[in-house]
C-alpha cells in the first residue's frame, strides 16, 4: 500500500510505553507533541476510571532518520489511555462538538498528596483537558502502521 511507511521487516516496532513518574511523563509528552485528536475519539469511563484518546501521532522519534534518508515524515494512529481518573474537566474545548479537532501540545502533571494530582492535556488554541488522577498511570500504544505525514509540524511564533 503506497500510504504505508516504516515498521518494515520488523526493523522497528510499534511504540508501547507506560508513564508512572514525572520523568516518564516528560518522555511521553515529547512523543505526543503535535498529535491530532478529534473529540469524537475521546472516551471517559467514570465506572472504570479510564480516559482514552485515539491520536494521529507525529513520529518524532523517526524524524531524524527520515531527514537523513531523504524520505517523508510519518504519523501513526496511537491510543493514549489514562487510568485512575477521578474527574475530568475541559477549558476552551467543547466536548459536545464531536467534530472538533485538537492538536495536543503537551502533557503536564501537578502533584497533590500521596501521588495524586492533576494531569493536564494541553492543546493548541488555549484548550485543555484536566484530569484529576489517583496517580500517574498512562499508556501510549501505536495501533496502526505508520503513514506518510503531510509535513513536519511547525512551532513558528510559539
Amino acid at each position: 500500500m503506497t500510504g504505508d511507511a516504516r515498521f518494515e521487516d520488523g526493523a522497528e516496532r510499534p511504540l508501547r510505553l507506560r508513564a508512572e513518574a514525572p520523568e516518564d511523563l516528560e518522555v511521553m509528552s515529547a512523543l505526543v507533541q503535535d498529535a491530532i485528536a478529534q473529540t469524537s475519539e475521546i472516551a471517559w469511563s467514570r465506572k472504570h476510571r479510564r480516559f482514552s484518546l485515539l491520536l494521529n501521532r507525529f513520529r518524532w522519534e523517526d524524524a531524524p532518520a527520515a531527514e537523513r534518508q531523504g524520505r517523508p515524515y510519518e504519523r501513526v494512529r496511537a491510543v493514549l489511555a489514562i487510568d485512575g481518573v477521578l474527574a475530568a474537566r475541559t477549558s476552551g474545548i467543547d466536548p459536545k462538538d464531536r467534530d472538533l479537532v485538537l492538536e495536543l501540545l503537551a502533557l503536564t502533571f501537578e502533584p497533590a498528596e500521596a501521588g495524586a494530582g492533576t494531569l493536564r492535556l494541553v492543546a493548541a488554541g488555549d484548550g485543555e483537558i484536566a484530569l484529576d488522577v489517583e496517580c500517574l498511570d498512562l499508556r501510549l500504544a501505536d495501533v496502526t502502521r505508520p503513514y506518510i505525514a503531510r509535513s513536519l509540524p511547525s512551532h513558528a511564533g510559539e
